[in-house]
This record gives structure tokens, C-alpha cells and sequence, in this order.
């Protein structure tokens, strides 16, 4: 096992986030070298880490047992050659360390001896210091380590090694890890990362990316030429390859919306569901050779049979690129709801042209984050929240979701099902009275809340969509109280 651990695979080693590693590392609880973490020092820290608790095992476990055992196979485990070199890998690693071992072993025993021979030359006032020297020496090399925790972990990596690779992109320094038969470019964005990328087939061009370090694989043969001065540099496609070994790559990511280009695409719907008597989920999907890229938490216009085009936030996480959800609600004088309510049905063509607006997650913020949605405000902040769990760096999230409306928290049953399976995660649902999205007053009274259940404001960055009257008084409340305004961010009146 490596004498150092970056913190994405320390936090899946011990089944925590990164971001519960980082306030561990804040508040001094959890020490770290150049950003690096010592076993050791994990397994202090998080003492009740245990082999059984391993998500890859349980997977490996669905493999022998389960009733979908190719699925899983194909989805889960990489193919033959990459698990072959990986395995390699650990073995030669192994004989490096036995070999090592038994050199230790030698200088241990050669140094005893010579400390038993001084031991026999030294007057006898000074023997006793020395002999206490020599049995210290001899309990430190008998002593057995009865915390099975260290060997544990280093089994845990080892087979975390063999079942999955990591990959670090520079210059932004972030960490993915490639899973089964994942290509580097899928696994980076299910992983929240915005790489530059475009067709997402191998015909553009656009996922070039530099190896450093380690080995890839290609696993689709591409259209796309590379010349043979960018294959001696180590250029590849990153939706054509995928990682055997634990990699370092140099690629181009989006840092802002600006750097995001506008893409029209024309979309077929797969499904409709209703989540309330007026409000509908919209899901359509992409062809496979123009997915949508676009940043969490931005809006796309929708056009479908003879109704004008209208402006909708997308509601689902950028790691699916190509399954696009939209909160419809069906408003006055909004012909295109009227529509997608009453007569659109699967299979029918929406056409998409986007992504725009700058409502979008600080990736590189260390602060916890706090959502504020207003009814269907909510489509862009659960695009936000989904975006920071594929990230894992939120320290916690908090959602307040506001309404007035009998059927406003329509979809109150998954942001549960979140706060259940996530420790860092807390929703709250605030209903309201009649006409409370026009009350300034009313309004005000509900920031004041956030505000008192975060003292520490500075140490937040708000997310708020919805009404007009919440997004004026959830910007009046916040700078009043001394936020920031880069820890202020105000999305799209709906």
C-alpha cells in the first residue's frame, strides 16, 4: 500500500466524502502532508472503518449473486487485458515490498547482533541503559499490531486498484476514478467535472487530452485522425479511451458559462410524468452523437409544434448529458406548457438550443452550500445539488424548498430519499400561506430563518431560485447581515 493517499481515494477507502475529509483537515481534527493523507492517520481518525463496509465488495458480491450478473459485469468490472495489467501491477509492487521486507529483516538482525556484542564490551554501570535499549528494540520488531484496521485498509486499496483506476486532471488538479468499462470522458463527467468535450464519439476531436502519466486503453475506434506528432506527445480521445492504470492527463475544462459553447439540438421525448395536477416532469433525450454540454444549474430554450419558444432551466445533473429532465408548469399565457400538459407525447421532437446563464455552482469553493428554491425554482438547484454530490466536495448541503401551493414540494419524496442516504444532506420543506410569493414581508421573515440556522454566514455560499419577490429579499437579507456578494448567487425568477 502507498505510504500517502490523495484525498478522493481516502474518502472512498473509509466511505466518507471528500468533503468530510476537508472539514476534518479544517478543523484540525486530521493532519495531512502536501495534501496527502497517511493510513495511518486515516484509520486514527476513522477507527470503525472496516473491509465488510467496502462498496466495491458488495458490488463484487451482486456479481457472484445477483440475477443480472452480465450487466453487472459489463458495467462493473473492466475487461480482461485491464484487470490483467492491473493485477500485474499489485504483483510486481509486492515483490518490490517482500524484497524489501526481507532487507529489513537482515539489518535488523545484523543490528541486534551487534548490539548484543556491545552490550558484552560495556562496563557493567552501563550495560542496563543499553539493555533497555536492546529489549525496546526487540519488543518494537515482536510486536503485533492488533488493530486489524492498517492491514484492512491496505487490502481495501488493493482490490480498489484492481476494480477501478484514478485519474488526476492538470492543470486543474481534480480527481476522477474510472469504473468498469467507463472511457475517461464518461467517467469524468459522471463524476461532475466539466471537461471540454463535444461529439462524445470520436469524430470532433474536442476530448483531446494529454497522457502523462500511466496507461490508457482505447476501447472505440474513432473517425477523428491523430497526427503522429500528437500520438508521440501522448494525445488521445478521451470518449474512445479508457484508464488501465491510475493516471495523470492534462485536458481543457470549462472554468466559467462563458467558455461553454451554444448547441442546438433537436431532441426526442421519452417520457412525460406528471408530478402534479399542472406540473409535469419533461425528459427527452439526445441523439448519441450530440449530447447536450452545459453546466449545472443553466437554462435552454424549448420549441415543439407551432408554440413560441420558451426558456426552462434543465432540472437534471450535467453527468447525463444526454437524458435532459424539465420542470413544466402549466401558467397563463405560456402556449408551449399548454402543449407539453395537453398534447406532446414520447417520441414526439423538441427542439433545444443552449445552454446560457451564469446560475451555476463555485466549483472551487471550500464552503458548505445552502439551497433556497421557490416552487419550480427548484429544477435548477436540484441540477446544482446532484452536480455537487457527483463532485463529493460539499462540506454539507442544506435545501430549504419554499411554498404556497398544496402540490409546490412535488417532488419532496427524493429530496428525502437524500437527506436519508446522506449524512451531510438536510432538507427542509416550508409551506406557507396563500400568496406568500408576492408578500416581501413574508418573504424576508423566511431568509431570517435561514439566516439564524447558519450564524457562521461566511462560511456558506446560497444558492436562490425562484420568485422575484424571494430572490429581492434574499439578496436585501443577506448583504444586510454582511454576506459577500460572491457567496450570494440568485438564479431565475419563475
Amino acid at each position: 500500500m502507498s505510504s500517502l493517499l490523495t484525498l478522493s481515494r481516502a474518502a472512498r477507502l473509509v466511505g466518507v466524502t471528500r468533503g468530510a475529509l476537508q472539514k476534518k483537515i479544517k478543523d484540525g481534527e486530521l493532519t495531512t502532508f502536501e495534501g496527502m493523507v497517511q493510513p495511518g492517520e486515516l484509520l486514527r481518525v476513522y477507527p470503525q472503518a472496516r473491509l465488510e463496509d467496502n462498496a466495491l465488495l458488495e458490488k463484487l458480491t451482486e456479481l457472484k449473486d445477483g440475477a443480472f450478473a452480465r450487466r453487472l459485469r459489463e458495467r462493473i468490472l473492466p475487461d480482461p487485458e485491464v484487470l490483467a495489467v492491473r493485477v500485474a501491477e499489485l504483483g510486481r509492487e509486492l515483490a518490490e515490498s517482500q524484497d524489501e521486507l526481507m532487507r529489513y529483516r537482515a539489518a535488523s538482525h545484523e543490528l541486534e547482533t551487534r548490539l548484543q556484542a556491545l552490550i558484552a564490551q560495556l562496563p557493567a554501570a552501563a550495560r542496563p541503559l543499553a539493555e533497555a535499549v536492546r529489549d525496546h528494540f526487540r519488543e518494537q520488531l515482536l510486536q503485533v499490531d492488533t488493530e486489524a484496521g492498517h492491514h484492512q485498509l491496505a487490502v481495501r486499496e488493493s482490490f480498489m486498484r484492481v476494480m477501478v483506476a484514478h485519474v488526476q486532471v492538470v492543470p486543474s488538479q481534480r480527481e476522477f476514478f474510472v469504473e468498469g468499462s467507463d472511457n475517461l470522458l464518461d467517467a469524468a463527467l459522471r463524476s461532475g467535472l466539466a471537461l471540454n468535450y463535444g461529439c462524445s464519439n470520436g469524430n470532433c476531436g474536442l476530448c483531446k487530452a494529454r497522457v502523462v502519466t500511466g496507461q490508457v486503453k482505447k476501447v472505440r475506434n474513432h473517425d477523428y485522425v491523430l497526427s503522429e506528432a500528437e500520438k508521440h506527445d501522448g494525445m488521445v480521445l478521451m470518449c474512445c479511451n479508457t484508464a488501465v492504470t491510475d493516471c495523470v492527463i492534462e485536458a481543457e475544462e470549462a472554468g466559467s458559462a462563458q467558455e461553454i459553447p451554444l448547441q442546438q439540438i433537436a431532441t426526442r421525448v421519452k417520457s412525460i410524468d406528471r408530478l402534479a395536477p399542472d406540473l409535469v416532469r419533461l425528459h427527452v433525450q439526445t441523439p448519441r452523437t450530440r449530447r447536450l454540454r452545459f453546466l449545472a444549474g443553466q437554462y435552454v430554450t424549448l420549441q415543439t409544434g407551432e408554440t413560441p419558444a420558451v426558456d426552462y432551466p434543465i432540472a437534471s445533473c450535467p453527468c447525463d448529458d444526454r437524458n435532459l429532465q424539465f420542470h413544466i408548469h402549466r401558467m397563463p399565457d405560456n402556449p408551449f406548457a399548454e402543449y407539453v400538459l395537453d398534447n406532446l407525447k414520447n417520441g414526439d421532437t423538441v427542439q433545444l438550443l443552449g445552454p446560457r446563464g451564469d446560475f451555476v455552482l463555485n466549483e472551487d469553493s471550500p464552503r458548505a452550500l445552502v439551497f433556497i428554491a421557490w416552487d419550480t425554482g427548484f429544477a435548477p438547484i436540484k441540477s446544482l445539488i446532484e452536480h455537487a454530490m457527483a463532485l463529493d466536495v460539499a462540506e454539507s448541503i442544506h435545501l430549504y424548498w419554499l411554498s404556497d401551493s398544496a402540490h409546490g414540494h412535488y417532488l419532496a419524496n427524493q429530496c428525502r430519499s437524500w437527506s436519508d442516504a446522506l449524512d451531510n444532506f438536510h432538507f427542509t420543506a416550508v409551506s406557507l400561506p396563500d400568496a406568500a410569493a408576492s408578500d416581501p414581508d413574508r418573504m424576508r421573515s423566511e431568509i431570517e430563518r435561514v439566516v439564524h440556522d447558519h450564524p457562521g454566514l461566511r462560511e456558506f455560499d446560497f444558492y436562490v431560485a425562484g420568485s422575484g419577490t424571494l430572490l429581492d429579499s434574499a439578496h436585501e437579507v443577506f448583504i444586510r447581515h454582511g454576506l459577500p456578494d460572491n457567496q450570494l448567487n440568485l438564479g431565475y425568477p419563475r
